[in-house]
């Protein structure tokens, strides 16, 4: 595989670092509510930068980078909109104004692509140093996917994480908000608004989910730059999908299928490439196993289209059936 130029990486880095700059301190000056149209030309501008930034990298580093690119996006962005889900119940708990949620969004995701980086960081450093790391993500993915598909991961209510329950143990923090401050006077006393709670929940929540979207993509590629690209693409124009879905998330109902078929694979990739270049002393005597069959890149990208497109695909059916069904009850 070539390396990715220098250049190359440095000019991504400064053309992503404005899109949220521009995201968080122009588009996020104004505080609304999104309109279907607004978040459409945001959506379709997002995806069509992935799908040119990919060319690019095709352009410059060869087809196998591109390729790995894009199979870790769409990995990513599923996983991400399965996330949805979550986030939909925090700004239900924490009572956030319709008009200020698309602020939030911005904030909470920008914190955990920061978040994301030093995981990011981390991970690829043991899977330099010790490879047999592949076979705990190819496990931990296995698991993962069982949940889903068994319905074991679904969660109805959402609850605070560590890093939260400490932060209203050790600061004040009010009942009410006050716009977009995070500091707010009652009383002459100065309080922490719910503001600053509701960005670390959106951040830090993010980042647990991270747990089984990293593993993912590192059974993808293990270059830590495409990994890194690949999940701010996913994360740019989430909070757009957030409001374009709305209601419709709960009836993305083959979605948990598609997902789980999707980490199931990776997982068994993962395994396979771990026995590869197996270096632990108590399987083959610390040899690796050449017989085992290496899983092409294009061939996962293959699967990730076909699993989420046809989960999407069913969902759709689906859901028209239902409403079809209702209509018959009403009558």
């Amino acid at each position: 595989m070539a390396e990715t130029p220098l250049a190359f990486m440095i000019c991504t880095f400064v053309v992503l670092a404005a899109f949220f700059v521009v995201d968080l301190f122009v588009l996020g000056r104004r505080p609304h509510v999104p309109s279907t149209k607004e978040c459409v030309q945001h959506i379709v501008f997002f995806v069509v930068m992935a799908l040119i930034f990919g060319g690019l990298l095709w352009w410059v580093a060869g087809p196998r980078p591109a390729v790995e690119f894009y199979s870790g996006w769409l990995t990513e962005y599923s996983l991400s909109v399965d996330n949805l889900f979550v986030f939909v119940i925090i700004m239900s708990n924490f009572a956030v104004p319709k008009k200020y949620q698309k602020f939030v969004l911005s904030v909470g995701i920008t914190i955990a692509l920061l978040l994301r980086g030093l995981f990011i960081l981390a991970g690829s450093a043991l899977i330099e140093r010790f490879t047999w790391v592949f076979f705990l993500f190819g496990a931990f993915l296995l698991f993962t996917a069982f949940k889903l598909i068994s319905g074991g991961d679904e969660e109805e209510e959402y609850h605070e994480n560590g890093v939260i329950r400490v932060l209203r143990k050790v600061m004040k923090v009010s009942d009410q908000y006050d716009g977009k401050h995070l500091r707010t006077t009652i009383n002459g006393v100065k309080y922490f608004t719910p503001m600053l709670i509701v960005f670390l929940a959106i951040g830090t929540t993010d980042v647990m989910f991270a747990f089984d979207s990293i593993p993912a993509i590192f059974g993808l590629t293990k270059d830590p730059f495409i990994v890194f690209t690949a999940n701010i693409f996913a994360l740019l124009g989430l909070q757009q999908l957030y409001f374009l879905l709305g209601a419709l998330l709960d009836k993305l109902v083959y979605l948990p299928i598609g997902l789980s078929v999707v980490l199931a694979f990776i997982g068994v990739k993962l395994i396979l490439e771990a026995l590869h270049g197996n270096s632990l002393p108590f399987i083959n005597g610390g040899r690796p196993i050449l017989a085992v069959p290496e899983i092409p890149t294009w061939l996962s990208l293959v699967v990730i289209v076909f699993s989420i497109g046809a989960a999407s695909i069913a969902s759709v059916f689906k859901m028209k059936q239902l409403e079809r069904a209702d209509e018959h009850m009403a009558k």
